[in-house]
């Protein structure tokens, strides 16, 4: 079979038939508009060969192969529709060729193509995916190497898919022992129809014997994707709409797919009916419950479908009728394919698609439904690769469960495995801000400068310190909104950085730049105490700057060169010796030579004023007529710096 785990039919690519075109192509196109998928491919294939190279024959051939999983087959015949040059192919075959280039592991061009994809439709949900996650095959990686798999002996040689728990045993749908007459052949990939079996367990994971489960379940049509009440008195699985065990079909020639329940009398599955909320026109199927069973999960292209299949979710009231499906929305479904889910008891979602960023088909996807930011995880490899991965389920206790897959190396068309998580799934949000912290004025990187990270209520989320390169890093908070980066650092004044989060991407290329904080005096201020400096005295009866001073000199120098906006006056006295006047002019010389000493050292003479204040502001009680040492006389010839701006 193939594909039944493509659940909806309807996705053909509807071709204009011309008059004029040759009776090979009208043929052609005639099995491809009914779903004859398989049979198309093989008249396509043929005028190929014969030299046709048109446009719809290659997408036909893409779609064809793409419905069928023949994923390398698909990439061949849409890079064959692109080389035609053709500039208005809808961009959904940009998409679909990204995805196909993947089964060949060719990830950069993929990549291109969704980048094209990305330029063509920007609001699709996939390429808003993919552009907040351009790093998806890193992360997968990270996320890669949590389970132990191995191929279970009871796989046939076509397809097996769709394991459900049934309390020890197995149950799964199966193409096996249809027969291969043609009532039983579907046209879609010329594969038998699907029938349910279960597989006796013996509780350590071991299957033995083999059972079809009664007529009343498996009739003329596909059976498959069943779920089990934990008392095992019900049954709900998925079946071909169809009248008396004959195909249903609706307008467009397709039997859509239903949900129906069962209950378990005399062991017996008996009262077989199908939900209200199935469709004539749409598409239902997969069903799985939550722990308590009070919601039914499942997949659908009903009204309200954002793709080619989504999720829901329906509530299952005590009386045993059923609510209204609710879309569980844009972070889980995509316009590309969201099908067979799976709810474990930690309310857990697991679910297979190919519209969220993966390897390639079908990959497992989990989010947990307890987070209402809906985070969506790939599971990574092993259980992931360049096909299709599919109908994951797992017991929580035991880490032990089953998956379905087409990967190479299997037995038949899809082959199921069980599967042994070693590891489990990290479900809590780590986004990276990374960033640096610079000198405002050399450009250079600062070293150990605290950094801290608030949220827009000013909690705390994370703290670090730059290292040698003045870089930082750490972990921050995955709701989306607006965060602040706070740096500081001895002498420097506090510097921050606004950002915002948005769907838990990565704040990378942060650049906090901090000023050194303004150490200049206060107006008024005396630069020699300040500085705390050897006064700068004279001889008696002499201005000259003496060589003792000029060391003290030369730290008034450094500081009026590290704040250059820092203008003084240098006031200049002498001792009570001689008269008044004289000691004024003294003062004023003085005063003069001390400023020319700053100005020759490189001062801005507008920076520097000066005045002689005799003997007016003596520092003692030496005045005139009063008997001092040359000691207490010396205190009083000096100079001051005193700032005035």
């Amino acid at each position: 079979m193939t594909k039944a785990k493509y659940i909806f039919y309807g996705l053909a690519v509807m071709t204009m038939v011309s008059q004029a075109q040759e009776k090979k192509i009208k043929k052609a196109e005639t099995k491809f508009t009914n779903y004859s998928y398989a049979s198309a491919i093989s008249s396509y294939e043929d005028l190929v060969k014969d030299g046709y190279t048109e446009e719809e024959i290659f997408k036909n051939l893409g779609n064809a192969n793409y419905l069928n999983a023949n994923y390398k087959e698909a990439a061949n015949w849409y890079g064959q529709l692109f080389q035609l040059g053709i500039t208005d192919v809808d961009p959904e075959y940009m998409y679909r060729y990204a995805q196909t280039l993947k089964s060949l592991e060719k990830y950069e061009a993929s990549d291109s193509w969704m980048n094209k994809f990305r330029t063509a439709q920007s609001n699709d949900q996939r390429a808003l995916a993919f552009g907040d996650n351009q790093d998806y095959l890193e992360q997968i990686e990270e996320r890669s190497g949590r389970y132990k798999l191995k191929n279970l002996g009871l796989n046939s040689k076509v397809s097996d898919f769709a394991p459900s728990f049934y309390g020890k045993d197995l149950v799964f749908s199966t193409a096996r022992d249809s027969g291969l007459i043609s009532k039983n052949i579907h046209r879609w990939n010329n594969g038998a129809f699907l029938n349910l079996y279960k597989a006796t367990g013996d509780g350590e994971g071991n299957f033995t014997e083999l059972d079809k489960l009664d007529r009343k379940l498996n009739r003329k049509t596909h059976e498959s994707s069943t779920a089990f009440t934990k008392d095992g008195q019900t049954m709900y699985f998925t079946r071909n709409n169809s009248v008396n065990g004959k195909f249903s079909r609706d307008e467009e020639g397709i039997s859509r797919l239903k949900i129906f329940s069962a209950n378990l009398v005399d062991n017996e599955w008996k009262n077989i009916i199908e939900l209200p909320f199935n469709g004539d026109n749409y598409s239902v199927a997969h069903p799985t419950l939550n722990k308590d069973e009070t919601k039914l999960y499942f997949a659908s292209d009903m009204p309200g479908t954002a793709g080619e299949s989504d999720i829901f979710s329906v509530e299952i009231n005590k009386d045993g009728t059923f609510g209204a499906p609710q879309n569980l929305g844009p972070q889980i479904n995509t316009e590309a394919r969201e099908t067979f889910p799976f709810v474990t008891d930690s309310d857990i979602l697991y679910f297979s698609s190919d519209g969220h960023p993966g390897l390639g088909g079908l990959d497992v996807f989990a989010t947990d439904l307890k987070n209402d930011s809906g985070k969506v995880i790939n599971v990574g490899r092993p259980l992931n690769g360049e096909e299709d991965d599919f109908s994951y389920i797992i017991n929580e206790e035991t880490k032990k469960g089953f998956f379905a897959s087409n990967r190479k190396g299997g037995q038949g068309n899809d082959d199921i495995y069980s599967l042994i998580e070693t590891e489990p799934l990290d479900f809590s949000c780590h986004t990276n801000i990374m960033g640096v912290v610079k000198d405002e004025k050399t450009g250079a990187f600062l070293v150990d400068a605290a950094v801290k990270v608030y949220d827009s209520k000013d909690n705390l989320i994370s703290e670090s310190r730059t290292d040698d390169n003045g870089g930082f890093e750490m972990e921050g908070d995955c709701t989306d909104g607006k965060y602040k980066v706070v740096a500081t650092k001895t002498d420097y004044d506090e510097g921050d950085v606004v950002f915002a989060t948005v769907n838990a991407k990565d704040a990378t290329g942060i650049e906090v730049v901090l000023a050194q904080t303004d150490k200049s005096a206060p107006v008024g201020t005396d630069l020699a105490k300040y500085l705390n400096i050897e006064p700068i005295y004279f001889d008696f009866d002499k201005h000259f700057i003496r060589e003792d001073a000029r060391i003290s000199l030369n730290k008034v120098l450094t500081y009026l060169k590290e704040y250059p906006n820092v203008k003084i006056q240098v006031g200049s006295h002498t001792d009570s010796r001689a008269n008044d006047s004289y000691n004024l002019q003294l003062s004023a010389n003085r005063a003069k030579s001390t400023a020319a000493y700053l100005v020759e050292q490189g001062i801005d003479e507008g920076r520097i004023s000066y005045e002689g204040f005799g003997e007016t502001q003596l520092t003692n009680d030496c005045s005139n007529g009063v008997p001092c040492s040359k000691e207490q006389h010396q205190m009083n010839r000096r100079s001051e710096f005193i700032v005035v701006k």
